[in-house]
């Protein structure tokens, strides 16, 4: 039996989360920044016994995240197969008729995630069990049966409505709409080229709305690639995040940059979040057939796109590894090449190092944070060598991709008389210091030799900021 050790419970609820005043953060509500460091725990509910998901959750809570990705109608016949507990979600298929067993197991994850201290972004179902145009399904909600999936929402959101930790997440890995996007697994499965499936998660966001509990927050986890929720849920007014998936599937380096720029920019403003960057140990581009020269993904392949997407202006990130979401271990199939059990892949490298991008963030002024390119006067790279830059005036954080790399930076941007400089290294979050820079002039700086990935932070002297994790003078 896994242990995890001495659990000490959480000293008073969760705040419930809501959007920050510029509509571009995520805030407590005392509003102090929140910053959504999240992992992919697909599979937490239907796979794990309760002591493994007491395991994961402790160990998580431990390694600094603050969001847990979970389903309550899992992706992996999470409606036929049992638990390990032998629970099935509804009697007979039927939506209308819940198993108060298994959603007893649904809000165990969620209290113990409460007692550990993170929030659950808690997708009520699987896209495949709505759009259905891959995956086992069975296909419960559709537009013919609007009310049944306002109900179910309802019900999950009054079963759960004494918990503040819960962010909503619809979706589910599947496009709400098909009109531009050219699905072409949708389509061999025979929906219409315009098929739209938005009513059926417009009549399960209303049913979580009129659950009761406090006011919702509502996230949509999209397929992967450019079309985040921005471009095919724009019109959607119960939609709180807009969320994009960069994923696995197109190898290194997808300039997750861009389409984040593009998505803070929108009006009406909301927070942005990649919601599934590519996983940790992951094939690379697996589909349709995996060619094993292409590797896997490495901690350094997370750490570029997780520091890209937030520099550009993301309001956190989700970290992931491909043996945990399926939670693979003796009673889980390895899926599409998983190499390691779920509990070795807890300690992988990518998950030990993600919380040292949060301790950053949050370790200056955060709510009034913008990219800021223009503090990259020159050498700002492409693709695997492309630089982000970000800050508010008062500080600057830019973000090195590979070592010996020269940058001239426009200190003018950071108006300072006096700038003290340091390199983070996001592998340790460690900060050794450069020393102090007169401000107003352009500077070139060189990464260190050793590497590969560093973070320059540039701070006004005058502020009396921190030093950036542990330092090293």
């Amino acid at each position: 039996m896994l242990s995890a050790g001495t659990l000490v419970a959480h000293s008073a609820p969760l705040s419930p989360l809501s959007v920050s005043s510029n509509r571009h953060y995520l805030v407590t509500d005392d509003g102090k920044p929140f910053f959504w460091l999240a992992d992919t725990a697909w599979e937490l509910i239907h796979s794990t016994t309760r002591d493994e998901a007491r395991y994961y959750l402790h160990t998580r809570a431990q390694q600094g995240f603050t969001v847990i990705q979970a389903v309550a109608l899992a992706e992996m016949d999470g409606i036929n197969k049992p638990t390990p507990e032998g629970l099935r979600p509804f009697a007979d298929n039927d939506p209308a008729r819940p198993n108060a067993a298994y959603f007893d197991k649904v809000e165990f994850v969620v209290a113990e995630a409460e007692r550990n201290g993170l929030y659950v972004a808690l997708l009520p179902s699987w896209g495949d069990k709505i759009t259905a145009p891959w995956g086992v399904g069975p296909r419960l909600f559709t537009v013919g049966n609007l009310p049944v999936a306002q109900a179910y929402g309802r019900f999950l959101a009054s079963r759960l409505k004494s918990h503040h930790n819960i962010i909503w997440m619809l979706g589910g890995d599947r496009p709400a709409r098909l009109k531009g996007l050219g699905n072409q697994s949708a389509e061999k499965a025979g929906f219409a080229p315009d098929a739209d499936w938005e009513p059926i998660w417009r009549a399960m966001a209303q049913g979580i709305k009129s659950g009761g509990g406090v006011k919702p927050l509502i996230a949509y986890h999209p397929q992967g690639g450019q079309a985040s929720t921005s471009v095919v849920l724009g019109d959607a007014t119960w939609l709180d995040i807009n969320g994009m998936q960069s994923g696995h599937g197109s190898g290194h380096d997808v300039p997750v940059w861009t389409w984040m720029e593009r998505d803070v920019a929108i009006s009406p403003a909301k927070p942005a979040i990649d919601l599934e960057p590519n996983y940790e140990d992951h094939p690379v581009s697996p589909w349709p057939r995996w060619n094993p020269s292409f590797g896997y993904f490495s901690d350094y392949d997370v750490r570029k796109q997780i520091y890209r997407s937030v520099f550009a202006g993301g309001a956190g990130v989700t970290y992931g590894h491909h043996s945990i979401w399926g939670f693979v271990g003796p009673r889980n199939d390895v899926i599409n090449h998983a190499k390691m059990d779920w509990v070795t892949a807890l300690q992988q490298p990518g998950a030990r190092q993600a919380h040292f991008l949060k301790d950053l963030i949050l370790s200056r002024p955060s709510l009034d944070r913008v990219e800021d390119l223009r503090l990259i006067a020159a050498g700002q790279g492409e693709g695997a060598e492309h630089m982000v830059a970000m800050g508010d005036g008062t500080y600057g954080f830019v973000y090195f991709p590979t070592n010996d790399h020269k940058a001239t930076l426009d200190l003018g941007r950071l108006r300072a008389k006096t700038l003290r400089a340091w390199w983070f290294d996001p592998r340790t979050g460690v900060g050794t210091l450069i020393g102090e820079i007169e401000g107003g002039a352009t500077h070139e700086f060189t990464s260190p030799p050793q590497g590969p990935d560093w973070v320059l932070v540039l701070d006004d002297a005058s502020k009396g900021y921190a030093p950036p994790g542990l330092e090293i003078y």
